[in-house]
């Protein structure tokens, strides 16, 4: 048994339409959440070590990582179903895309930092570095989110050219009958 069928088989039953109806999203989150890790665990190791001045490049760096992981997953998993470009456009038009997200999920961190000057010596360390993942972390990534999930809808992965549209598969409550599209 699949993994996705493992997990939806342990959702709650009258949730479980919601989710499989807004599967899409579902994954998209999923997807988001592993990228938000990568994003966390290189942002901090970029910035304990070589850019520990320069938060916005660690977070600028880490969200690009990120990004070419959120592409192969997306790519792969959360759109599958849509399509219709070829590789080359879809490719260059997610990479617009998310050049736009990272200088959004930026934008806060940037504010905090310099233009509200919440940096040491102003402010302490550990002042500093709750600024700086609230407005970088948290508000930037939450920001970028939003962008990313509307951009790569109507840009990036567009419905089929035929105008198809996915209807959900019924949802089985025995577990050994279950289908997940």
């Amino acid at each position: 048994m699949s993994v996705v069928r493992i997990a939806l088989a342990r959702v709650p039953a009258p949730v479980r339409p919601l989710v499989v109806k807004h599967r899409e999203l579902v994954k998209f989150a999923v997807v988001g959440g592993t990228c938000f890790l990568l994003t966390a665990a290189v942002n901090y190791g970029l910035r304990l070590t070589v850019l520990t001045d320069k938060p916005t490049t660690a977070l600028t760096i880490a969200t690009t990582i990120a990004t070419v992981v959120s592409y192969l997953f997306n790519r792969g998993w959360s759109f599958r179903s849509r399509g219709g470009r070829g590789r080359h456009l879809e490719a260059s038009l997610f990479a617009l895309v998310s050049i736009a997200a990272i200088a959004i999920s930026d934008v806060p961190l940037y504010l905090a930092h310099y233009v509200l000057d919440l940096q040491f010596p102003h402010v302490s360390r550990f002042t500093q570095e709750c600024s700086d993942f609230a407005s970088g972390m948290i508000a930037g990534t939450l920001l970028a989110m939003v962008f990313r999930w509307w951009a790569l809808k109507k840009w990036v992965f567009p419905k089929r050219s035929n105008g198809a549209v996915l209807r959900p598969v019924p949802v089985a409550t025995d577990e050994t009958s279950m289908r997940v599209a």
